[in-house]
């Protein structure tokens, strides 16, 4: 498969960016979804939303009730208040970074206490027992996994380790930021009295081995030819993709006459609306008529159409979509093997309801018209990369938001120094192996071991755009070039095409997805919970002061 192929699957499959170190961890084998909300970035989402959840609150207890009441027994685990507190308040945390800006839509007054807001008035369930129920499940997920971790002799390495008993400076530091004394008191008036700095680092390191060990069972999973070769048989098109451009033909568009009453209100009968329906049938017959023989021509008859007289109305494009991605009405159309380029037909987009009796009214609301143009069987080879990283050195911090901008200077004096490492290697053996030293050497990504080597990078890579555009687009071994992304310039090397395909890729992510939720369930399910006491849990948690 041509590069080109893979330039437009990566147009429509461009994923959140990471850090290069982050991307270091999720090599190939971890690149599916392997984080479930058990599994939260604890310390990230502590500094983000540290504000928000009541950082100013005086403490002046010594949290002996909390340590000293169970809470929870998990296996064999007895949570006390004090610990399962610091699940809630990651559970309210998790709720607030995603969805802060939007509380309101879903009901949720920041300004007032979360055990006074009723989410079920028949019930009387707040917002804190969804929290607290929260809390609950992740602290059963993860104590099982930590648990499995430990069963099977598996331990955090002391790189995992360090960085998590670092992470405490950093606390230490928001807590000097925010004006509190010291790092304990900061986080009581994060996690309420019972929370300690030693108590902390154990959630955050327990957290950290489920995660890890999570993710190492996902990598451990491997699948052989013929397994992937019989699930690819028994669906073939589910890991293909589709070029198509589609448009939507509502009958509401197409409706005449009706009846306004005083209030502006205008309701059509039985016999109008059947019209419209036929209406945009006529429509999409003729958007769909032999003479349009390309997008071009099928744009213009959208434009064309009396209900697009005072619009700029056309097809929506779509480039190389993974049928999953493809809307059902038409997908298997699409998918048929006898399709050609060219081939363009309408499919109606009916509801169902059905009434007190049970009987059913299907309901014809409008229609797709689609003009297919290809299929990507997606076999193309996956790409293997090598990169020195010069990050952007100095930089003005927001301290609100964290973000650290640079200047043109700075940027300009980390460009510099790719061209000189660059120009460093064209003059030497200019290997790959001597890419590798230089990388080992001068990178500021990786941990000087690897080589700044990536392998496998697909379109559905969660790579920074540049460096994976970079990756995909049309090179030979031995290539090279220099990108700016967010971090700096990288400095790249064609490694060469990997031997694993892109569709592969797509049928073990699916396989490896399957296996890891039924062995995640599994052991979550077979560990038990006893519920205790929870009454020291923060249920008057207030969000904010506005």
């Amino acid at each position: 498969m041509s590069a080109s192929s893979k330039k437009k699957l990566r147009k429509e499959q461009e994923t959140a960016k990471l850090t290069e170190k982050q991307q270091a961890a999720q090599k190939e084998a971890r690149r599916m979804s392997l984080y479930t909300t058990a599994f939260v970035a604890v310390m990230a989402l502590l500094l983000v939303v540290a504000i928000a959840v009541g950082v100013n609150q005086t403490i002046t207890n010594s949290g002996i009730r909390e340590k000293n009441t169970t809470a929870l027994t998990v296996g064999s685990h007895k949570i006390s208040n004090a610990e399962l507190n610091y699940f809630y308040i990651d559970a309210v945390n998790n709720f607030y970074s995603q969805n802060g800006s939007y509380a309101a839509f879903f009901g949720l007054d920041t300004a007032t206490p979360l055990n006074e807001q009723v989410v079920d008035a028949s019930t009387g369930r707040t917002w804190a027992d969804d929290f607290l129920d929260a809390a609950k499940e992740n602290a059963k997920s993860v104590y099982a996994m930590a648990d499995a971790a430990e069963a099977a002799g598996f331990s955090l390495s002391e790189e995992q380790t360090a960085s998590v008993e670092n992470s405490l400076s950093t606390i230490k530091l928001y807590a000097t930021l925010y004006g509190y004394s010291d790092t304990s008191t900061y986080l009581k008036a994060m996690y309420g009295n019972g929370a300690t700095e030693e108590s902390f680092l154990e959630y955050s390191m327990r957290n950290t081995l489920a995660n890890a060990y999570y993710s190492k069972y996902a990598a451990d999973l491997t699948y052989e030819e013929a397994d992937l070769r019989a699930v690819d048989a028994e669906n073939y098109n589910a890991y293909s993709s589709y070029t198509f451009n589609y448009y939507y033909l509502s009958a509401s568009k197409f409706l005449e006459g009706g009846t306004t009453d005083e209030n502006g209100t205008t309701t059509y009968s039985d016999e109008e609306k059947a019209a419209s329906v036929t209406a945009a049938e006529e429509a999409a017959k003729a958007l769909t008529a032999g003479e349009i023989t390309s997008v071009a021509d099928l744009d213009a008859a959208i434009a064309a159409l009396p209900i697009n007289a005072e619009t700029e109305a056309a097809s929506t494009g779509n480039v190389d979509t993974l049928y999953s991605s493809v809307n059902s009405i038409y997908a298997d159309w699409l998918a048929d093997e006898s399709r050609k380029e060219g081939d363009k037909a309408y499919f109606a987009s009916t509801s169902t309801s059905t009434d007190e009796n049970g009987n059913e009214t299907v309901t014809v609301n409008g229609y797709y018209v689609v003009y297919y143009t290809s299929t990507n069987d997606n076999t193309f080879p996956l790409s293997n990369v090598r990169h020195i990283l010069v990050a952007f050195e100095g930089g003005t911090t927001d301290e609100t938001t964290g973000t650290t901008t640079y200047s043109d200077e700075e940027k300009a004096a980390a460009k510099t120094e790719a061209e000189e490492i660059l120009a460093e290697w064209k003059a030497g053996e200019a290997t790959e192996d001597s890419f590798a030293e230089l990388a080992n050497t001068k990178s500021d990504d990786g941990d000087g071991t690897t080589g700044g080597l990536y392998e496998n990078i697909s379109p559905a890579s969660n790579y920074v755009t540049n460096f994976k555009n970079w990756a995909l687009d049309d090179h030979k071994a031995g290539d090279t070039g220099i990108i700016e992304s967010e971090y700096g310039y990288h400095v790249m090397y064609y490694s060469g095409d990997s031997e694993y395909t892109y569709r592969n890729y797509l049928i073990e992510n699916e396989l490896r997805s399957a296996d890891l939720t039924e062995w995640y369930n599994e052991t979550v399910e077979a560990t038990t919970v006893t519920e205790g006491s929870t009454k020291y849990i923060r249920m008057d948690l207030v969000l904010s002061s506005n």
